[in-house]
């Protein structure tokens, strides 16, 4: 079977996933297409961090939860939410690697750890998941709660996220999600799983959403190099520079069943690769 490129952040109607390759942008309406003007300097400082600049976008406050902690960051390689505060720790970093060949990456910051992280997902409104999403996201911390790391999660299903350390909730979109990298020692806290996502079936929506809860605990995708080893197309994010920390205990050499790929397919498992669990063992 024909393997369907998907981007983590989008797809198009799913009435096309087992036939044609996937466009990587978001569906919006045109005039929200019009990006906000980035600086070149910020659009360089992200280049020297590895990172593909191509669609970079400032996020709205139209497609958040909650505005306050998610609007006004950057959007990067179609899924990856980086604040300006996590854009100056990592200029400030002073660890590098340079030339990437398809390792497992974690970025600058990590997750304190022994520690519990809570999560819930969010049943609240048109931000609800749906049943789909619910039995995955139990999946996908069934997961991380079967690795052998200092991180313990529990699961809560609600609307009341303030005291969370990680919410997931649903946004509009073809399929696919979006999550940040940890500040301060706490993962990132808001996980946006596109509505279209469920009609690829439940396990490739536990696919999405354990992609994106290893971005809120500091992985980067896999083949951040090179994404077009996952999504048939797009560009190169760089050579990595201090931005892109390889992971000891993974392989020199692209990982095809990793899931930290840029892009995922129309019959995704949901599991780790095996190098996904050496690496998260590694840091945790």
């Amino acid at each position: 079977m024909q393997k369907v490129k998907l981007s983590l952040l989008s797809a198009f109607s799913a009435l096309l996933i087992m036939i044609f390759a996937v466009s990587c942008t978001e569906d919006q309406d045109p005039t929200e297409l019009q990006q906000e003007e980035i600086s070149e300097t910020v659009k360089n400082q992200f280049t020297e961090l590895g990172f593909d600049v191509s669609d970079i976008r400032m996020s709205k406050s139209s497609e958040v939860l909650d505005p306050a902690y998610e609007a006004g960051n950057y959007v990067l390689e179609n899924d990856i939410i980086i604040t300006p505060e996590n854009l100056e720790k990592m200029l400030k970093s002073k660890i590098e690697h340079v030339g990437a060949v398809g390792e497992q990456y974690r970025t600058t910051n990590l997750v304190n750890a022994p520690r519990t992280i809570n999560v819930i997902g969010y049943t609240g409104g048109s931000n609800a998941l749906d049943n789909t999403m619910r039995t995955a996201l139990q999946w996908a911390i069934n997961n991380y709660n079967a690795l052998n790391t200092g991180l313990t999660f529990t699961l809560t299903f609600g609307t009341n996220y303030q005291p969370y350390d990680i919410v997931v909730y649903r946004v509009s979109g073809g399929g696919g999600g979006s999550a940040g990298f940890p500040s301060g020692g706490n993962p990132y806290k808001y996980v946006q799983i596109q509505s279209g996502t469920s009609s690829f079936g439940t396990n490739v929506t536990e696919h999405v959403i354990t992609h994106e809860i290893g971005h809120c605990l500091g992985l980067r995708h896999t083949d951040y190099f090179n994404r077009s080893l996952s999504c048939g197309t797009g560009g190169n994010e760089g050579s990595g520079g201090v931005g892109a920390i390889h992971i000891p205990g993974t392989p020199t050499g692209f990982d095809p069943n990793s899931i930290m790929l840029s892009c995922f397919s129309s019959n995704e498992d949901g599991e780790f690769g095996q190098y996904d669990i050496a690496a998260l063992e590694y840091l945790y």
